[in-house]
């Protein structure tokens, strides 16, 4: 029998705001000088400690929610979701239920077969993040300056059907998210957190069996492997004969396995009931316009643009827009440079990010101005330098910055494109070397690559390239006995 997942996601992201969700401490928490010094009554939950709703959070987690088609509910409310564990200092989280801010969105994904899906977005709701645990070997320490952070989680219908959509689907909100600028997206800090939904049923049913849910995904990679594991690990079991459990698993990244933390709760085994302390949001249809003119162009209407004003495929206009900042530099340097978009893409693609990769640097890192580097580009696309040219003034350039023109005179890397001088080079590496001119003629083509060499070396890889060519193809044909 074949089995086909049936997955849904829940995103949890950190807003980017100065202050926590519901007091006025810093929710800049990595900064904080020492465990347990950001903190004030409300987010430690103290008795009579009253909650305020932060302002900035709630307008950004309606920007999210317009952002991933939804309506925003213009009366929405907070409640209290029950439950103990250490790094819950009240007892209870203040999360929303009923009324969430947004709900009824949707995102269309790729399937992993370039068929596109539409994944529904249940909701989208605020909450305030827990205090952080460290577990040592027989106990573990609370550091509550993380507690009251504004969170946002995000969660789909059960609309997935592979590990590839489910990567698609959580790339675009990550995306989303930083093109809003409401979220880092720096998993590894832990601001934004996958828990992945999983149940598998023979393909062609509809049915909804019991699904298992894994906390705390703080990677796309952790998040694929550890669904292919949950999913290969159910199937097992009902070939088996088995039943699965109902339960919160969590992610073994050095076993990669799956371990099981708890029985799964459902909604009643929180107790939710409507906050007390806080009263209903009641938002105005002028303020929701406002919020929506926040909107930015987002990446699948910037992917469209750039395949249709630039000339570039799906896969580079993706690449190119996965980033709003990479997306605002590329545009940068087409508005500067008279070379090709394309041209520029491969340029950034390339040597731009083999640079930023193996310097461990970001986009936001880049100091290279986008003038700049279209001028390097220019330089190359006009033949003044060759490719290879380019590359070392790139690196110049990344380095210690300055003029592309100016690094070129000073490493003397002017372009040959005499056909005179080059034709002279040809004919002496053909004339010392007869053995090699009798193999290739006899048919050992490749190696006309260690002949361009040949030249590429005497030159220190300054000779026009498609003239060196051209005379090496036509030496070598005057040579054929």
């Amino acid at each position: 029998m074949k089995y086909e997942p049936v997955i849904g996601l829940e995103i949890h992201g950190e807003l980017l705001t100065n202050s926590k969700m519901f007091c006025s401490c810093s929710a800049d928490y990595g900064s904080a000088p020492e465990p347990n010094s950001n903190i004030c009554p409300v987010c430690t939950g103290l008795p009579g400690a009253m909650p305020v709703v932060n302002k900035k959070a709630t307008e950004l987690a309606a920007l999210v929610g317009l952002a991933l088609n939804c309506s925003i509910n213009k009366h929405n409310t907070f409640a209290r979701k029950n439950y103990y564990y250490p790094d819950l200092p009240k007892g209870y989280q203040i999360s929303q239920y009923e009324l969430p801010i947004a709900e009824k969105g949707f995102l269309e994904v790729n399937d992993g077969s370039e068929n596109q899906l539409n994944v529904r977005v249940r909701r989208v709701h605020i909450e305030e993040d827990t205090a952080k645990l460290a577990h040592e070997k027989n106990y573990a320490l609370v550091d509550f300056n993380r507690a009251g952070v504004p969170l946002l989680e995000i969660v789909s219908e059960p609309d997935i059907r592979t590990v590839e959509a489910a990567l698609d689907y959580a790339t675009k909100v990550r995306a989303i998210l930083r093109y809003l600028g409401v979220n880092s997206g720096d998993m590894e800090k832990g601001v934004l957190r996958f828990e992945a939904n999983i149940s598998v049923r023979p393909v062609g049913s509809d049915e909804f069996r019991t699904r298992t849910e894994i906390k705390n995904l703080n990677s796309f990679r952790a998040l694929v492997r550890a669904s292919q594991y949950e999913i290969e690990r159910q199937i097992k079991i009902y070939e088996e004969g088995g039943t699965v459990v109902q339960e919160t698993l969590g992610w073994d990244d050095a076993r990669e396995v799956t371990t099981s933390q708890r029985s799964k709760e459902e909604a009643h085994d929180y107790r939710y009931f409507p906050e007390p302390d806080l009263p209903p949001l009641q938002l105005s249809d002028a303020w929701i316009e406002s919020i929506r003119s926040q909107l930015p162009e987002l990446p699948e209407a910037k992917t469209a643009r750039f395949i249709s004003d630039f000339g570039l495929t799906p896969s580079e206009a993706r690449f190119l827009t996965s980033e709003r900042t990479l997306a605002d530099y590329f545009e940068n340097v087409v508005a500067k440079s008279k070379s090709p978009a394309k041209t520029i893409h491969s340029w950034i693609a390339g040597e731009f990010m083999r640079y930023l990769n193996d310097s461990g640097l970001s986009i936001d890192d880049v100091t290279l101005a986008p003038e700049t580097l279209a001028k390097l580009i220019d330089m190359v696309t006009d033949k003044t330098i060759g490719a290879s040219a380019g590359k070392t003034v790139l690196t110049e350039l990344f380095k210690n910055g300055g003029d592309p023109a100016q690094i070129v005179k000073e490493k003397n890397l002017l372009q040959m494109t005499d056909v005179n001088a080059i034709q002279e080079i040809v004919t002496k590496i053909l004339n010392d070397n007869p053995k090699e001119v009798d193999e290739y003629n006899a048919g050992k083509e490749t190696l006309f690559q260690w002949f361009m060499g040949q030249v590429a070396r005497t030159t220190k890889g300054k000779a026009d390239p498609n003239v060196a060519k051209e005379l090496m193809v036509k030496g070598l044909e005057e040579r054929k006995k």
